[in-house]
Formats: C-alpha cells, structure tokens, sequence
C-alpha cells in the first residue's frame, strides 16, 4: 500500500494504518529524556482511542478477511473443540459430588452435583445463563461448614474483579448477599453464618480497568446484611500496594493472613481466632518466600515455603514458636534436585506431594508424618491435578499432556491401583501419531535450558518445517506439558510445536527463578533467541518458517526478542503483553510486578536497563525488516492494561521495519484470557493461525480437507 499518513507520527508507515493519537510528551528518568508520543492511548475512554481502537479493527478484520481459508480455519477449530470436557469431582460438605462438565457445545462449563462421584448428575450451577454470550465466568465455589450455603464468584468480560453471590445449597434459591469490587480472591467460612473476602473501595467511575488499586482489605460479612456494613478485619495502610489473602481452619480455630505484592512471595500472620483478644502472630515477616497454606488444625499451620529451601518445603508451624527455626519439616526440600510444587491432604491420615523434575510432574504418597510411601506412576511426561479433602480417603486426579487429553481417575491409596473413569476423546485426533520429545539446549551464556517438542511421527528434520515456539520465563511460573485442542490445527498441518522452559520461571526453584529477574531480566530473551536457534541448528527449521508466541510476560518476551533479533523470525504474535517497561507500574497491578522486573523509579541504572529492552521504546526505525506482526489485546484487561499493546502497535506501524503487516486485535467484553467464551477462545485462534498460515505461505491442508468432508 502507499503512504497515506501525514502526521508526525505516522510519517515513516508504510502501510495505511490509522493515524494514532500523539503529542510531544517527554518525561525525564534520572536525568535521560524519554520520549512517549502515544501517551494520548493511554486513556482508554478518550473518544480519539475509542475511534483509533475501531479503525484499527477495521483494518486488522479486513486484512484477515482477505485470507481464503479462514473460515474453513474456523470450522475446523470449532470441530476441534467439539469434545467433551469434565473435571475432577469434589466432594463438599454436604456430603454431594461436586464437578464442571461441558459437552463441547457451551461457552462455559456447567458445575454439576451428584450423589456419587461417577453418579446421575444434576445442574447446579450454570454460567452459561449468567449472560448471553457467555463472558460472565464462573471463577470459584464455596459451600459453608455445614454445606448449607454456597457462596461463588464470577467475573464480567474477562475482569479481574470480582462479585461474589450466595445461594441455599439445597434449593440453589438466590439469597441477597452480594459483593462488588472483590480481586484476588476466594470466599473463607467461618460457620455458616460469615465469611471473609478481600476487596478494594469502588473505583472511580471510568477508571476501573486502568487506574492503580490501593487499599486492598480483608472484610467480613454476615448473611443477610448488606456489603455497606461488611466490617474490615484486616487492612494495613502503611502499605496500601500489599495485597491481603485470609486462611480459616474448617475449625474456627485459626485465621492465617498472607500479604503479597512487595516481594516474590508471601508474609504470613495467625491469630488464634478463639481469642476475641489474641494478637496477630508473625509467622514469616517478609515476602521474599513463597509461603502457602495447606490446612490449619487446632490452630496450627500446615505450610508449603520456600523458606530455607529454595524449592521448597512442607512445615508444620506452632503460633506459640512462630519463627523459622522452629518450623517443623515434615516434607523437607528434595536433595535430588526436585521442585516441590504442592502438597494437600488425602484424608487425616495421607499426604500428596507433586515435584517438578525437569518442568515435568511426579507425584507422590506420604503419611501425614512425611514418610515417603510410594510415587503415583503417571504416563508420560505431563501436568496432574488432584482432588482430596482431609476430610474423606478419596483422591481423584487429572493427568494431561501435549497430545493426552485430560484423563481422570480413582486412587487407591491403600493398593496405590489408578482407575481411570474418564477419557477425552476428540473426533479424528489419534495420540499416537505424534511424539513429544524433551531436549535440553545450551544459551547464550552456556546455561543448559530444557525445551518439549511435538510433532507428527512423520516429521523429519529437513529444514523445512514450520516451528511455533512458545515462552513465558518469569514470575516464577513452570511450564509443564498441557494439552490444547486449538494446538492440533498446527500439528496436524505438519508444524513442530515448541515449548521452552526460560529462566525466569520456577522449573528449577528460586535461582532459576532469580536468574530471569530485574538486572538479568536479558537472561530470558536469550534464552529464548538461542532455543530458536537450537532448532535451526537442529535442522527442523529456518527462520522464514519460524512463529513465536507468548502473552503477558511472555508478550512482552516476544516484544523484546524480535527487537533483539528481527532477522530470526518470520511470524511473532505478542498477546496482551507488558511493552512500556518504564511506566507499567503506574497502572491496576502493575506495581505488583516490580520483585520480578523492577522499575523506572529505583535506581538510574535500573532505569537504563529497562529502557534498554522495553518493547515498545527499541522499535527500529531504520528500514530493518521485522517479521509480520499481529497483537492481540482486550477492553476490559485490567491486568495488563491495552494501553501497552495500543502504543506498541502504534509505534510499530509508524516505524520504518519493512511490509510485513503490523497489526493490532483489539476484542471486545475479552480481559487477560481467564474465563474467555470458547467461541471467543475459537475466534481468537482462528484468526491468529490464520494470520501464522497466510505469512508463512503455507495453505492447511487439513482445513480443506475437513471442507470436503463436509
């Protein structure tokens, strides 16, 4: 296309983009000047964003329009997704079966109830009709000590916030009660007459998806009573960034608090609850460990830390000798190397340990003392999920991997034999047609990096394979191996999925973790650069048939790494991603993130080096071609503001990088990605693929053929 734009701004596009909002604002940051011409997109209310949002769109649909085959993308994502899905059953306290099930053709899946685990199934609760086009999601349930009610929490649009409602469990009759401007929270019972949430004041109206929230509390609440005379039991204004969760024994014995937001971790406080004069118990002051509780029993903690054990331990904790030296292991940290990722009950008597060894789950069985009984055998390299209460000796889990649906099954803790009652079946997808591989790559730096690979059998090293490489390296999150039914469009079409487990994640516990962090933030993108590299060096790939892909954290992965090495890719897909470096803490949570990158504001050489990778402030403006280019975003993301992918776009679309595409999805009533609607999860990846195909050349050939079918 020709040039069309005239404004300052926009005068090096090469392609007619809308012309984007800008000034002249600059700001200084330890004496160096910073430009920022798109700042006007940070409003996200301005009439000029709304109509810049809009035309963006238009252009963004009619280059996708363009594409022949994505329709025939769509119905196959669609066919894909037509499968049945269920979860694990829970068994509450009203001594009902508890578990999600959707038969492919809903939205969002249904919480049902039943007499028994694998008995005749009842609606208990149906999301689906909480809005028309299924963007109210359903995001937690809890029944009361009795099981008389059940409290749940949903979110709107994709949302991190958070309104709470609470129904006669018997009868699923509405009561009254409802909570507004709840976040980062779960529902605590004390009885069945109180519980406990945290939540912020309400916000300003037309600021609750962008401004920066303060003041998060602990309240309680009585049934029957409006939210207005919720008292607040916890709040700590001399650090109105903290973050504030609350634990309560099924007891009533104890309530636990962890304070988040400063560090990498948790603080952790106790209160005899007993004790309508008790003082709050420092358990662990500081929130550079993570802390999380298990249970509490006649008052006494049972948690999972990293407190003196940098992959972590499971420790017994006495209010009356509450500091670490006093902790009593009953799991201690794995000298073979192993992370250790959770731990719960499986009846009074039995405990279930999951370890990360190499980004991959093991489980295990103990006695409640720590003694090591046998390891749960699962079948292959994959993600497991279970589900125990203290209360009862059942156990159930979920295992998934790359190409293993979720399979759910029976435990036998006495026999240690696995049942499995549940097999995901997807129409025309065979397991065995496909290998995942674990290959451990060196970086830069000569760190050894472990990395899954998936492909069809018949795939051979030939250089001439399409690789869609995927990262997240941060925030002390572990890749493990997951199954995704969108993903089997790229592997049936004959493209190498890989996934690389960066520094920066928890693969490996805290040094690795660290080791992505602030100063050595650079570590990641390197190691992510060099995975890329592996697999042309392996013969499996060029760059001209290379895709990289990440979202949040990892958007801003692949923001940094096409500036860092445009030349080694062809397709990048940075999705809801942080990409103003210098201001993301200014905005919702972003001050939340500051233990991992730091910020502008620290120090002058924090400062430098943040400015020397932001995505959206080392856009080459020199005629160096970068790979075509399609962001994705949403209005109502309020973890990682749009703002960031608004001024990525539009500093990418006025630079001079080649004709390679350059654009922006903006969807709409959409957050972050938790709880999105499978027909918007479809819509999504439907264009995505589609933009991955039409770029690379490449026409899927199973698309067509499932038109013929048709």
């Amino acid at each position: 296309m020709a040039t069309v734009l005239t404004s300052a701004c926009n005068k090096q596009a090469k392609v007619e983009y809308p012309v984007a909002p800008c000034d002249s604002t600059t700001y200084e940051a330890f004496g160096m000047t910073v430009e920022d011409p798109y700042r006007p997109l940070e409003n996200d209310t301005a009439a000029v964003t709304l109509a810049w949002v809009e035309a963006e769109n238009k252009v963004t649909q009619d280059y996708l329009s363009q594409i022949p085959y994505r329709d025939a993308v769509h119905k196959r994502l669609e066919t894909l997704n037509r499968f049945g899905r269920q979860g694990l059953p829970a068994k509450e306290n009203d001594g009902k079966y508890y578990f999600y099930a959707n038969d492919g053709s809903r939205n969002q899946s249904v919480l049902y109830r039943a007499d028994s685990y694998d008995g005749e199934r009842e609606v208990f609760l149906d999301p689906n009709s909480l809005s028309e086009d299924g963007t109210v999601a359903l995001t937690g349930v809890f029944q009361s000590p009795s099981g008389k009610y059940t409290a749940y929490t949903i979110s709107r649009s994709g949302s991190d916030w958070t309104e709470i409602y609470v129904m006669d469990t018997a009868s699923r009759e509405l009561l009254d009660d409802h909570i507004e401007w709840a976040k980062f929270t779960d529902v605590q019972w004390l009885g069945d007459d109180t519980f406990f949430y945290s939540a912020y004041e309400a916000p300003e109206a037309g600021k609750e998806f962008s401004n920066a929230n303060t003041g998060h509390r602990v309240y309680s609440h009585k049934i029957g009573t409006s939210q207005s005379a919720d008292a607040v039991v916890f709040e700590d204004a001399a650090h109105p960034y903290h973050f504030h969760s609350a634990d309560i024994a099924k007891d009533g014995s104890a309530m636990a608090i962890f304070g988040g937001g400063e560090g990498t971790g948790e603080s952790v406080m106790i209160r005899d609850m007993r004790k309508n004069s008790a003082d709050w118990v420092v358990v662990e002051p500081t929130q550079d460990y993570t802390n999380s509780p298990v249970a509490i029993v006649d008052g006494k903690l049972y948690l999972y830390t990293s407190v003196g054990a940098p992959r972590n331990r499971f420790v017994l904790v006495d209010p009356k000798t509450p500091t670490s030296k006093d902790w009593k292991d009953i799991i201690p940290e794995d000298p073979d190397g192993g992370v250790l990722t959770s731990v719960q009950f499986a009846g009074p008597d039995h405990l279930i340990a999951v370890y990360d060894r190499d980004a991959s789950n093991h489980a295990y069985l103990y006695t409640k003392d720590g003694q090591k009984i046998r390891e749960i055998e699962l079948p292959t390299y994959g993600t497991v999920g279970f589900s125990t209460s203290r209360d009862n000796d059942e156990v159930f889990y979920s295992f998934s991997s790359f190409t293993y649906p979720s399979a759910l099954y029976k435990y036998d803790i006495k026999t240690g034999e696995s049942k499995l009652y549940h097999k995901t079946e997807i129409e025309g997808f065979n397991p065995e047609d496909y290998v995942t591989e674990q290959v451990f790559y060196t970086s830069s730096d000569g760190t050894k990096v472990p990395m899954f690979t998936v492909r069809r059998k018949d795939v051979e090293a030939n250089g001439n394979n399409p690789v869609y490489l995927y990262g997240y390296g941060g925030f002390n999150i572990t890749l493990n191996p997951g199954f995704n039914a969108n993903r089997l469009l790229w592997l049936e079409n004959g493209g190498i999925y890989a996934q690389a487990n960066l520094r920066g994640g928890a693969e490996y516990g805290d040094k690795w973790h660290e080791a992505g962090t602030k100063m050595q933030k650079l570590n990641v993108f390197n190691d992510f650069i060099s995975a890329a590299e592996y697999m042309i060096a392996e013969g499996w790939t060029k760059p001209e048939l290379m895709t990289i892909e990440g979202g949040s954290n990892g958007g801003l992965l692949v923001g940094a790494t096409v500036n860092m090495r445009p030349d080694l890719f062809k397709v990048a897909i940075p999705r809801v991603g942080v990409m103003d470096m210098m201001r993301y803490h200014l905005f919702t949570i972003g001050w939340n993130w500051a233990a991992d990158y730091g910020t502008a504001d620290d120090s002058k050489e924090m400062a430098e080096y943040l400015l020397g990778y932001s995505p959206v402030h080392n856009i080459k403006n020199d005629g160096t071609k970068y790979p075509a280019i399609m962001v994705t975003t949403a209005d109502h993301d309020d973890r990682v503001v749009p703002a960031h992918s608004f001024k990525y776009a539009a500093t990418l679309q006025a630079a001079d990088t080649g004709d390679a595409p350059k654009l922006i999805r903006i969807d709409s009533k959409a957050g972050h990605g938790a709880g999105k609607p499978i027909s918007k999860v479809i819509d999504e990846y439907t264009d995505i693929y589609s933009f991955i195909f039409n770029n690379l050349g490449i026409e899927p050939s199973s698309v067509k053929e499932a038109a013929k079918a048709e």
